[in-house]
């Protein structure tokens, strides 16, 4: 096995992570691949449905794209996925997903040298298999993928995920409010009240509802906006009626891009542990988080530890998808708490001291 400290990395690639938030979870590692290879040809491979999550990432020279599929498309896919790979004739192939598909595609695209953690029987196809560390689950998801280069002699940093907007994005975002009559005196809280991995991390719809209307009656100038993918539509919906024209569904309306926009000229944001939690996490805006069946250890917001609001009972956290009980751990989490964490933060920014 070579010794990859002692070899130069001209071209690199990346294999980010599928999920949301997973993915900006991973984006240090871009950063520190820069700082220890500033000359080096950087390329992040994603699929479609992620990529803009790293368009205008100052880490990376190209953004490989791919879509997965099935059947007669997917072969076809593939053959393109490993033509493209054997194109780009990579010195370091960085695997930050664990399946075996992952490191096939690496294999038969000749990357040279492949790193990745051992896992789904796939070590035979790395040049350099990694074992997970035994703290793995003691410790933050970040600090796991950053663990993974230390082979390079790259060690653990102290950077932060951190996702890029430019200053145009930003004003569209602000034009995109406009329409709703909101401008930029007025304070927007987000709320996020739903998750993409299933119902048993998501608080109880009647109680965001209950939050919105009280944030809403606090102070005029408040808006509320919610934030979903199109699955969510009819949940938000019932979520907003009654609340009146300052509480917007905004659910299945945006690209990723937008919605990237829009978190960040947020006041505040309130979520359930979610992608969208992370994309806020990662753009400084101020958070409210809500957290049950999962665990903020592993994947809690990494740099607003201090917003995340959680109960202990004695089945959290069980990492399952819907509650086979009666969700006490979401249960717990009272109305008057959330609203007070949210006009605390509002109230702090509006005296400078957020």
């Amino acid at each position: 096995m070579r010794n990859l400290k002692n070899l130069n990395h001209n071209s690199i690639i990346v294999r980010m992570p599928n999920w949301i938030g997973d993915l900006v979870m991973a984006t240090p590692i871009l950063e520190d691949l820069r700082h220890f290879y500033p000359n080096a040809e950087i390329t992040a491979m994603c699929q479609t449905n992620v990529a803009p999550l790293l368009q205008h990432d100052p880490a990376i020279n190209e953004l490989f794209q791919f879509s997965p599929s099935k059947g007669f498309i997917r072969r076809m896919s593939e053959k393109n996925v490993v033509a493209k790979l054997k194109e780009g004739h990579y010195d370091l192939g960085i695997l930050l997903t664990n399946s075996f598909s992952s490191a096939w595609r690496f294999w038969q695209g000749n990357v040279k040298n492949t790193l990745g953690y051992q896992a789904d029987g796939r070590g035979f196809l790395l040049t350099h298999p990694v074992p997970f560390s035994e703290n793995r689950k003691k410790q933050h998801l970040v600090t796991t993928y950053k663990e993974l280069l230390k082979p390079l002699g790259i060690p653990v940093s102290e950077t932060p995920p951190r996702l890029a907007l430019t200053d145009q994005e930003i004003s569209k975002g602000w034009s995109f409010v406009k329409r709703f009559d909101i401008g930029k005196e007025d304070q927007i809280v987000g709320i996020n009240p739903g998750a993409a991995y299933g119902s048993a991390k998501c608080w109880l719809p009647e109680r965001f509802r209950e939050v919105a209307k009280r944030i809403l009656d606090t102070d005029p100038k408040n808006v509320v906006l919610f934030f979903g993918d199109g699955s969510h539509k009819d949940l938000i919906r019932d979520i907003c009626i009654g609340l009146g024209h300052r509480a917007i569904n905004l659910s299945g309306q945006t690209t990723l891009r937008e919605l990237l926009a829009l978190i960040k000229i947020c006041a505040v944001f309130l979520t359930n542990d979610s992608g969208p939690m992370h994309i806020a996490d990662s753009l400084d805006v101020p958070l409210v988080t809500l957290f049950g069946s999962t665990s903020p250890i592993a994947t809690g917001p990494y740099k607003q530890k201090e917003s995340i609001i959680q109960k202990e009972v004695s089945c959290s956290p069980c990492f399952k998808r819907v509650c086979p009980i009666d969700f006490p751990c979401m249960k717990k989490i009272g109305v008057e708490e959330v609203t007070q964490a949210v006009l605390s933060k509002l109230q702090k920014i509006a005296v400078g001291q957020l």
